[in-house]
């Protein structure tokens, strides 16, 4: 029986299958959903094989940049020209403790992975998304909000603002009802 078990646990790759531990239960192994519905493991990895994860969130097939895979980073699956030109996406803001009175709003496919290469230059790891709005064209959408952000800053330097945090993050709400009005 023990023997069976290692077998089943050898045949799957049970480290990369899913982020959450397998049950042993009924003389399988099982993988238990969220909502508490179980899976076997085999079932389930096969499927994962299909889908994409970046940085353990999951990428639908229906995304543009879809690649069948786990990846640390967006660039680990694509090079920046393959994800540059990929419009839909997300235009963020996001701020450094070190620099409170400084917003930089900035554009990509996924605001949290593109934070995450933000983190690299610090060694505190003190970057944080403040403000998000996902978009059909992230490129004109930037720009927009880079007009936007130049009103009301007292500073620009680059696609850097001197604007107080509550401000960006009101401009950004502003902008996301002003385009559930227009959809």
């Amino acid at each position: 029986m023990i023997l069976e078990q290692l077998k089943v646990k050898e045949k799957t790759d049970l480290q990369t299958y899913t982020r959450e531990e397998p049950r042993f239960e009924d003389g399988e192994w099982w993988y238990i959903r969220p909502n508490g519905k179980r899976e076997r493991v085999e079932s389930h990895a096969r499927k994962n094989t299909t889908r994409m994860f970046v940085n353990g969130k999951y990428i639908p097939k229906s995304h543009p940049l879809h690649k069948p895979g786990s990846y640390k980073a967006l660039d680990d699956a694509w090079s920046h020209n393959q994800i540059e030109s990929v419009a839909e996406g997300e235009v963020y803001a996001v701020m450094n403790t070190a620099w409170p009175e400084w917003v930089k709003v900035g554009k990509a496919v996924d605001a949290d992975d593109r934070c995450k290469g933000y983190q690299t230059s610090s060694p505190y790891r003190d970057y944080s998304v403040v403000a998000r709005m996902s978009t059909d064209n992230r490129h004109s959408m930037e720009k927009e909000m880079h007009r936007t952000f130049q009103h009301f800053s007292t500073e620009r330097r680059g696609e850097w603002f001197k604007i107080d945090k509550l401000t960006a993050i009101k401009l950004f709400n502003y902008k996301i009802q002003e385009n559930e009005v227009e959809a």
